[in-house]
């Protein structure tokens, strides 16, 4: 009995120090010393990523941008002297193999954080993983508003600007613009869709004259637009993909219906639409207004492009500089700032920590970021765009609002110059 009561204290023992050594929250007083996925040499980052499928279209070059990014600032002494490893999974777009990717980075690679991961359907269904892992869930690449969840999942920070803001800046601007025209809506069948209609209608001032809903996996939206084309609308804003707007553009052509286009940020990047529509691209995509919080791919002039196409050059093989490229390393610029926040003895808690302290200011998006204990939805406002010559170009000011019933209002500060040498100073 005294040989079996002393095995079972050994292992007893032996369970608390497994539990202590891997501590999900950094919050044992180890520091990084028994923080997944941190030693005194690496920080392992992991996401996942439509790099086929559906959304693949675009979508697909983010993460390498985001590498180029972490391989720049690695190049030149990394963060606290650790170097940046980012493992990208590809979930096609598909949210059970989203699930899949995303347990197997947790659990068997044993990442610090997630980062970006894209998609509404799709990062939905691992909120509550990363959540029970104690697992950071940095800058989700979605404007999805169940990012901002602070008192459910209070590891998950969006980038983003929701898409209930996005909807109330464009409906406020077809609202003004084009008043008395019949205007209706197509949208992604999750809350992508149905979080910019809220918006939109918010933004309008009254329900959209008819509204049609898609799904991913029929690459099909005859009917929807033959819907709009048969109620008379003028104007139609598309809450969808990239794929889905140049199936919808060039829908549309097809059958002689030409509306005024107004299209949300996540589906409205030139190139890729040019890439994917061909040689119908410059009339077609002539005119469309959508909007962005970014430096736009063809200001050469911005600081911060210059610096992000000599990224590009240098570390991701030159590849064709468009607005998702700008997206995928400005993400990349915020987490090394939070990273620079959170200090030199990393934990998770202390990660989250930092990033609710809100001092990122310093980064290229032309609206406020908003983090804080009480808020984790990422960028608040956005500025219109209208293609013109196969190019967007800003027109007017930056507008903020919130997801709720405030106004839509100017937002007059400037946005930031880059470092000289391109990387965040620690704070």
């Amino acid at each position: 009995m005294r040989h079996i009561a002393k095995l079972a204290v050994v292992a007893l023992l032996l369970t608390t120090a497994a539990c202590t050594s891997d501590d999900g929250g950094g919050s044992s007083g180890g520091g990084s010393g028994n923080t997944p996925g941190v030693t005194d040499t690496e920080i392992l980052i992991g996401t996942h990523m439509p790099l086929t499928g559906p959304a693949a279209a675009g979508y697909s070059k983010i993460a390498p941008a985001s590498k180029a990014y972490f391989d720049y600032v690695n190049a030149n002494g990394g963060v606290h002297g650790r170097k940046i490893n980012y493992k990208v999974m590809d979930d096609t777009y598909n949210p059970a193999t989203t699930q899949q990717v995303v347990r197997e980075l947790v659990l068997q690679d044993k990442v610090f954080a997630i980062f970006n991961g894209l998609g509404t359907p799709t990062h939905t269904g691992v909120l509550d993983f990363l959540k029970t892992n104690r697992v950071p869930d940095l800058f989700v690449s979605s404007g999805s508003r169940s990012w901002d969840q602070p008192q459910k999942y209070p590891g998950t920070f969006g980038f983003n600007p929701d898409y209930t803001v996005e909807g109330k800046i464009l409906g406020t601007y077809v609202k003004t613009t084009w008043a008395g025209k019949k205007t209706c809506f197509l949208g992604q069948d999750d809350d992508f869709g149905r979080d910019s209609l809220i918006g939109f209608e918010k933004g309008l001032g009254a329900p959209v004259a008819a509204k049609q809903t898609y799904v991913t996996s029929n690459p099909n939206v005859g009917p929807q637009i033959g819907a709009f084309k048969a109620a008379g609308c003028e104007v139609v804003m598309l809450g969808t993909i990239p794929g889905f707007t140049a199936l919808s553009l060039g829908t549309a052509a097809k059958i002689g219906y030409k509306p005024q286009f107004v299209v949300s940020n996540v589906g409205a990047d030139p190139t890729t639409l040019t890439r994917t529509l061909g040689a119908a691209a410059p009339a077609l995509l002539e005119g469309v207004v959508a909007d962005n919080y970014l430096p736009l791919n063809t200001d050469d002039g911005n600081p911060w492009i210059q610096l992000f196409k000599k990224v590009n050059a240098e570390h991701n093989g030159n590849a064709e500089f468009d607005n998702l490229i700008v997206y995928g390393m400005s993400g990349a610029y915020l987490l090394v700032q939070a990273l620079q926040a959170a200090g030199k003895d990393l934990t998770r808690e202390g990660i989250i920590e930092a990033v609710q302290k809100n001092g990122f200011t310093g980064g290229p998006g032309l609206a406020p970021l908003r983090y804080s204990k009480d808020d984790h939805s990422g960028y608040g406002g956005m500025r219109l765009t209208k293609i013109t010559g196969g190019k967007a170009a800003y027109f007017g000011p930056t507008y903020e609002t919130d997801e709720k019933d405030g106004p839509v209002q100017e937002y007059a500060q400037q946005p930031a110059t880059p470092p000289a040498n391109g990387i965040p100073a620690a704070s």
